[in-house]
């Protein structure tokens, strides 16, 4: 942009505002008198700033005419130096009164659109909580992450050769059945929703380095009928260890620690002989639960035992190098006898009142 004309007369010419002649009293004065009207007539901090910008910025008038101060002769300078400083200076005064004043207008305008009335009531907004299932799962979780196993998960939508094939579960096995089993359309692609987490288990098998030391949390699927101890979709737990002479006693010491640590160092557990496709020695697990509603007593808590040999062929593993132990619980069960919950309805509802009561510390 060109600079505006510097005419002696100070007329404004098509590039811009009147600049006036360092020399010249009477223009150098009507635009001292145009600056300070235009300080007087801002209203708010962003209006004096535009005026602060239009005449006392490097394109105003004044200071336009003060860069012509070193075009004249010596003989003009010094007046007009003494001249143009008294019109700046009253320009800049007049800025800095105004300044003052609409900052001062402006806090105290702040003031009262932000005032707050501390005696008022206040408007209380309820917290949640997270759900008591999830903090037992992470408890647990912790638990033997401590001990040094690994968190393993797996699809909830799974191959039926992992649910059961791989699970030494036979094709006319009852478990397999559709009143106990939740098939996914076309029955040709041999999808079910899992029913217990054991799949994980095999995909370790599968995919990790031996030996294998996991926990397999997670949601399972199961066509009962919701009551106050059933429901279709509920969470287990469930371990598995693969290692060079592994055996019972193994699973017996980690069990023995695991309900230690969930139920105080009173807790104690049994095993009592049982049958599952999966391992081979099996057990029922029960556990003398110190603090259980009616007093202390042997609740059943899930089932365990050694891995059975077809399991460990079927994810290439040799059962005569080999062993294993597997265990699993779940997770509404033990928060119902380890918290007193007598329905499981009150776990799916979600009533923010259940959480809040279980869900902070359990």
């Amino acid at each position: 942009m060109s600079e505006p004309s510097t005419r002696p007369d100070g007329a404004p010419d098509a590039a811009g505002p009147a600049v006036p002649h360092p020399t010249d009293p009477e223009a150098v004065e009507r635009a001292a008198e145009q600056a300070l009207a235009a300080i007087a007539a801002a209203s708010d901090l962003a209006e004096l700033k535009s005026a602060r910008l239009a005449h006392t910025g490097e394109k105003s008038p004044l200071s336009l005419s003060n860069r012509e101060i070193g075009r004249l002769d010596k003989t003009e300078k010094a007046a007009a130096g003494k001249l143009l400083g008294a019109a700046r200076g009253r320009v800049n005064k007049a800025l800095a009164e105004r300044t003052a004043v609409l900052e001062e207008e402006d806090a105290a305008r702040i003031l009262v659109e932000e005032a707050v009335d501390v005696t008022a009531a206040p408007r209380r907004r309820r917290a949640g909580a997270r759900h008591p299932l999830s903090v037992l799962q992470e408890r647990v979780s912790d638990i033997f992450v401590g001990m040094g196993w690994e968190i393993a998960e797996g699809p909830e939508v799974e191959s039926e050769w992992f649910n059961f094939d791989a699970l030494n579960f036979p094709p006319d096995h009852p478990a397999r059945e559709m009143q106990d089993t939740f098939f996914v359309d076309p029955p040709e692609a041999h999808l079910v929703l899992r029913t217990h987490t054991s799949p994980v288990q095999v995909r370790s098998m599968l995919e990790r380095d031996l030996p294998i030391y996991v926990l397999c949390p997670g949601k399972v699927f199961r066509t009962d009928e919701l009551d106050a101890t059933h429901t279709p979709v509920f969470h287990q737990f469930e371990g598995l260890a693969i290692d060079k002479g592994l055996s019972m006693a193994d699973l017996r010491g980690t069990l023995e620690h695991f309900a230690r640590q969930m139920f105080g160092d009173e807790a104690a557990i049994r095993l009592r002989p049982n049958f599952f496709p999966f391992t081979e020695p099996s057990a029922e697990l029960d556990i003398w639960h110190p603090g259980a509603k009616g007093g202390p007593g042997w609740i059943e808590w899930g089932g365990c035992g050694m891995v059975h040999p077809n399991v460990l062929r079927a994810a290439g593993i040799d059962p005569e190098v080999y062993s294993g132990f597997a265990f699993g619980m779940g997770i509404e069960r033990t928060l119902m006898f380890r918290n007193e919950v007598p329905d499981m309805h009150d776990m799916i509802e979600g009533d923010v009142r259940f959480s809040q009561h279980f869900g902070m510390e359990i």
